[in-house]
């Protein structure tokens, strides 16, 4: 499947220290061919999988993390359980030391059970490591993680921020799916995620068409990225990805890179809401309400509010930390009526 859908564009000759604006606005995804090949923990994890974890844990102050542990049976595949209602993995907090020795010692053994360590914050847990390995974003506040696992696969899912992945310890594969192809993803239950985001239902190793057959359409829009040591993949806001582990022991640090102040509220909680306030309503009040969202959200023109004092436009003006917050204590007091 994954050799007939499009590649990715590769660029090349950027650096950490060079990251350009042309590449942060970007619409489409770009592969960053060795962007980080000149990182410290990239070049130990060329030389062996044990010294790539040595070299992670001389920062490590014994701080526990958060893993998820799957059965050998799911070949690495991070979801749900057949129900839907619960997930074909367990969780357990962790000492560094401890997951990243069980890492190493498993090698390619088929019949080892999945160990995924996602979306710790490098600061917290990893004290000086940005000193030595980093991409100079300091202007853009980026938010710094780290991810390690063995072989495993995770489901197609969207990121609000933009997203700098950086591949610095093994291999991965990004199969990914621009934001206008939900209707053909078959995305699971909003409240209840493996791992914070919706996922596509889809299993990409062996896609069922008959009970998803609009997949078919989704890979036509599809594109591959195939990252090696040292490469990093700039991938869009709200682009679904679909992400492979492909090594016995693979790192990868991401930056999330938000286009919005941090006061901002986030995406899915107005969502949640609309849901519980609009969607039961009769198709003519809908009708209506699509109008007024248009109007005050996503076809917003102040322009068409001159008519009020700029004292007086409160959430129709300029939305600053200090209208956030009273936005969100209004919100507050009606809910808990």
């Amino acid at each position: 499947m994954f050799d007939s859908i499009k590649k990715v564009k590769v660029v090349g000759g950027c650096t950490p220290e060079t990251i350009g604006v042309d590449v942060l606005l970007s619409q489409e995804p770009l592969i960053l061919k060795g962007l980080v090949s000149s990182w410290p923990i990239v070049k130990a994890g060329l030389r062996s999988d044990v010294e790539a974890a040595n070299y992670i844990l001389q920062f490590y102050k014994g701080e526990s993390v958060l893993a998820f542990l799957g059965d050998a049976k799911d070949g690495g595949r991070i979801f749900y359980d057949e129900s839907l209602t619960g997930f074909n993995y367990k969780t357990a907090n962790a000492k560094l030391d401890f997951a990243l020795d069980q890492l190493t010692r498993q090698g390619n053994n088929i019949d080892s059970p999945s160990i995924y360590i996602g979306s710790t914050v490098i600061d917290g847990y990893l004290p000086g490591f940005r000193a030595q390995n980093d991409l100079s974003l300091s202007q853009y506040n980026p938010r710094v993680s780290i991810w390690m696992s063995n072989h495993c696969r995770v489901a197609a899912h969207w990121d609000g921020p933009k997203n700098i992945a950086c591949s610095v310890v093994g291999k991965r594969r990004f199969t990914l799916f621009p934001p206008d192809q939900l209707a053909n993803l078959y995305v699971g239950p909003l409240d209840k995620t493996p791992a914070g985001q919706s996922v596509s239902l889809v299993d990409f190793y062996n896609p069922d068409y008959e009970h998803y057959p609009k997949f078919r359409e989704a890979l036509n829009h599809a594109q591959v990225a195939d990252l090696e040591p040292g490469d990093a993949l700039y991938l869009p806001s709200m682009w679904w990805h679909h992400v492979e582990s492909l090594g016995a022991f693979n790192v990868l640090i991401n930056y999330w890179l938000r286009d919005s102040p941090a006061f901002f509220a986030g995406g899915l909680d107005a969502l949640d809401h609309t849901i519980l306030a609009i969607r039961g309503l009769p198709e003519e009040q809908r009708k209506i309400w699509k109008n007024l969202f248009d109007f005050y959200v996503f076809d917003y023109d102040k322009k068409n509010f001159e008519h009020i004092p700029e004292e007086a436009q409160g959430s129709l003006g300029e939305i600053s930390d200090d209208v956030a917050r009273r936005i969100r204590a209004q919100l507050l007091s009606k809910l808990n009526r």
